[in-house]
């Protein structure tokens, strides 16, 4: 899945926007995504200047959005204009390994269980062969009211 396609799937855009590509996608179970992390992000001039590292909580952002494109192929679908997709919880975060610009993100996250539109997933993100961050994450979609 390239770029255009995510564009078409999530509604988040840059600065926000942190899956670059889809490598693989099992319908249902799993998700292996990238993120090119580059100098020119917004956040290392202040995080931090002398040694520029990409915050955690956005590593398990990106989580989030490689979760939300492996939801939404589950149920073949996007959501629209009148439902939103939440980052509703983290549980065992763990941050191994800085990850620094020049650095491909690899995002691998697993579909745990899915119900009533409550989604639970296991996340780790990589840097080679080395584990960056890890997580179980709860995403919810639902309806917005006018």
């Amino acid at each position: 899945m390239d770029i255009h396609h995510i564009l078409k799937q999530l509604p988040h855009r840059y600065p926000i926007l942190l899956v670059d590509r889809v490598l693989e996608i099992e319908k249902g179970k799993r998700i292996l995504a990238l993120k090119n992390v580059s100098i020119n992000e917004p956040y290392f001039m202040g995080h931090f200047p002398h040694r520029p590292v990409m915050p955690g909580v956005l590593m398990l952002e990106a989580m989030a959005q490689a979760a939300a494109l492996l939801a939404f192929d589950a149920l073949e679908k996007a959501p629209d204009d009148k439902q939103v997709y939440y980052f509703a919880g983290i549980d065992g975060a763990r941050f191994k390994r800085p990850v620094e610009p020049g650095d491909q993100l690899l995002l691998d996250v697993s579909l745990l269980r899915m119900k009533a539109g409550i989604f639970k997933f296991k996340g780790t993100t990589r840097v080679g062969e080395a584990v960056a961050c890890e997580a179980e994450l709860t995403c919810a979609m639902r309806n917005i009211e006018a």
